[in-house]
């Protein structure tokens, strides 16, 4: 073998070594995380974001599943609830008309105990003993029925949601817009108005009538 051979091949196992040693460093410097090749680098990173990408995707998808579920569930109890009241009205309201029909039957029995008063004797004394019963068991049936009676008195404020004056006249007792007596009590059915109560109701003093007319 010439010189020239033996100083090439010396001249390539001397660079084969540089290679090796370069390729032991740089896989060292990898391991040790100090240093990493730029394109794996790049890599890495565009994983990682479309990672976050993903995640936020989900995050934003989950909290509109939840959104929708709230508002089916809140729809569903608004449903629920509605429907409960319906049948509830339907079982309160279904006998408004018959209990208006039945009113005329208090109304008779109120005015035979009223006459009654007027000729109290011991021979009327059992027949208004049970108009007094017919009457109690009357306003029971109301009463399990949620029928209430509107019975103002003397005195009270003029209401013309629950009352209906039939006339006005003065009064020196009770003040203007307020209820002298009453003619004819009302009802209630549930919370809704089944008769007015049908009132008078005073109109002021006679005296600032009087002044008003001079």
């Amino acid at each position: 073998m010439s010189n020239t051979e033996e100083k090439t091949n010396e001249m390539d196992e001397t660079l084969e070594k540089v290679v090796v040693e370069e390729e032991g460093d740089q896989l060292l410097k990898n391991e040790s995380g100090k240093e990493t090749d730029p394109n794996l680098q790049n890599d890495n990173q565009l994983a990682y974001d479309e990672n976050e990408i993903n995640l936020e995707d989900l995050v934003k998808e989950r909290d509109e599943l939840k959104d929708k579920l709230m508002r089916s569930l809140a729809e569903s109890e608004n449903v629920r609830k509605r429907a409960l009241k319906d049948r509830q009205d339907a079982e309160i309201y279904a006998v408004s008309k018959m209990s208006r029909d039945i009113l005329s039957v208090y109304d008779n029995l109120q005015r035979a105990l009223d006459l009654a008063e007027d000729i109290l004797d011991e021979k009327s004394l059992p027949m208004i003993e049970g108009l007094e019963l017919t009457k109690k068991d009357l306003l029971e049936i109301f009463k399990r029925n949620k029928i209430e009676k509107i019975e103002p008195t003397s005195g009270d404020k003029f209401n013309p949601k629950l009352h209906q004056a039939m006339m006005e006249s003065p009064s020196d007792d009770v003040e203007k817009g307020h209820i002298i007596g009453v003619l004819t009590v009302g009802f209630l059915i549930g919370d809704r108005l089944l008769r007015a109560s049908n009132v008078t109701v005073s109109s002021g003093q006679r005296e600032e009538l009087g002044d008003k007319k001079d």
